[in-house]
Order: structure tokens, then sequence, then C-alpha cells
């Protein structure tokens, strides 16, 4: 008991700070998380610094209540004597602690989630959207960045994202040419396959220098189907091209004085 009990108190108090930073973090390894051990320890810790005290502040001008520092380092302490006095202590206001540590729990399950949301939503995690953008960088999703445009502002979002790659077909190379749907990623982080649509090939053999002025788009021949699933082990090259269409602005104002003398003109034909 002198061991198990502090080591499960210690145990509870860090808890949230690693449910807090499994929910904030964006990572396409959804194996084993091989991040220095000394750094998860503290990205936790921190997490829970935070999370306690919010959650010790609120507690105190919300409800009156505040932490005991000596009850908490007499549980922890090897003493059996001391022990004993604080769990006697903490019998008292069990169902107070039990509300703390679930309501705790739960916000370091939600907040960070929304959080994570907002840096989305906002684009807060862009390269270039200030010197905070390292710090809300999600630097275990380089895919994610790559395939969904996430980079851009929101005025430059790419409206279409171009995926070329060459595809070895029965000892020929084909090149596949489509538009990004979705994509997905292995339990190791590394990109698995990729979602086209609208996907055009070609024999690599039949490529010729581009030239507008005598564009012979029969080279390419139109794979049928909805989805074209392309799995990225099998691709010798992968080319990603971002599309933003241009818009199209017509001034459609009339003018009011021509469009009376229309409707005058009209008439009058009409009644002649």
């Amino acid at each position: 008991m002198n061991v198990a009990l502090p080591a499960l108190i210690v145990f509870l108090l860090l808890l949230p700070g690693f449910i807090a930073r499994s929910r904030f973090k964006r990572a396409e390894r959804a194996s084993l998380d091989f991040s220095p051990f000394g750094q998860i320890v503290t990205e936790a810790v921190l997490w829970s610094c935070v999370f306690h005290l919010l959650w010790l502040t609120a507690s105190g001008m919300l409800f009156g209540r505040a932490l005991q520092p000596a009850v908490l380092l007499k549980i922890l302490s090897a003493d059996p004597t001391s022990q004993s006095r604080a769990v006697d202590a903490i019998a008292t206001q069990f169902s107070w602690i039990c509300a703390y540590f679930l309501s705790l729990y739960a916000g370091a399950l939600i907040v960070p989630t929304g959080f994570r949301m907002l840096i989305t939503r906002f684009r807060l995690d862009r390269f270039n959207a200030g010197w905070f953008a390292p710090l809300f960088r999600f630097h275990q999703a380089p895919w994610y960045y790559l395939l969904t445009g996430a980079d851009f502002d929101e005025d430059n979002q790419p409206d279409f994202i171009s995926v070329s790659a060459i595809v070895n077909v029965a000892g020929q190379a084909v090149l596949f040419i489509g538009i990004l749907d979705d994509f997905f990623v292995d339990a190791d982080g590394g990109l698995d396959r990729l979602i086209l649509q609208q996907v055009m090939r070609r024999p690599l053999l039949a490529d010729k220098p581009y030239d507008p002025a005598d564009d012979d788009p029969t080279r390419f021949y139109g794979v049928e189907g909805d989805y074209f699933v392309l799995r990225y082990s099998e691709a010798i090259t992968l080319n990603i091209e971002y599309i933003k269409l241009a818009k199209v602005e017509t001034d459609e104002t009339i003018d009011e004085s021509d469009d009376g003398a229309q409707a005058i003109d009209a008439a009058a034909e009409i009644a002649g």
C-alpha cells in the first residue's frame, strides 16, 4: 500500500495531461507513438498543470473549494500513519473529489478537441500564418498539409487538387491523372492509398513535349468508374498540383433610363 497508493495518485493526477495531449495533436500514425519519452511526459505534465490550475481556480471561485496541499503530501508519503489520516480526510469529501476528477477528464477530452478544430478552421497552423504557427502546427501530419491544401489561406484555398502518378502496369510505365477526393494513411503514418475521380491514363511511351497549339487530347484514355483507388506503394512518382478556379466578374448593371426607354419602345410596337 505504501508504494501502490502514491503511484495510483500520481497516475490519476497526470492522466488528464495524456488525454489532452492525445486529443490535441493531429498524428497520421495510428500505431505506437514513437515520440521521445521525455517529450511525451513533459507535454503531458504541462497539460496536467494547466488543467489542474484551471479546475482548482474554478472550484475556488464557484464552489469555495480549495486544494489542501497537506493532505496531498501525506497521501504521497511512505508513512502509513500519514497515509491513513489522508485517506480519512479524503473519505469525507469523496463525492466532491470524484466530481472534480470526472469533470477534469471530460474537459481534457473535449477542450483540446475544440482547440484543434479552431486551429484548423482559422488556419492558425499555416507555415506563414505568423510567429505562432510553429506552436499550433501538427508536425506529425505531413500528408495532411500536402494533400488538403491546409497551408493556403482561405482566399487562396485550392478548389481542386490534381494528382499525377506513374504506375508500373505489366512492366510498362503508365501515367494516371485525376482529381483527389480523399486519402488514407497506414498504421505507421505512411500514405496508403489515394481516392481519385475523373481519372485519365496514358502510356508514358506516348508522352511528348506539350504544345498548346497542337495538343492531342487522344493521348489520354478515360478510366471508367466513379472512384479510382491508387495505392501509394505501387506509384513510382507522385505529382501534386493545386488548382484555383479564376473568378469571372460580369457587369450586369443596366442603366435605368435605357431600361425605361426600351420598355416604352416595346409597348409602342405592341400597340402599333
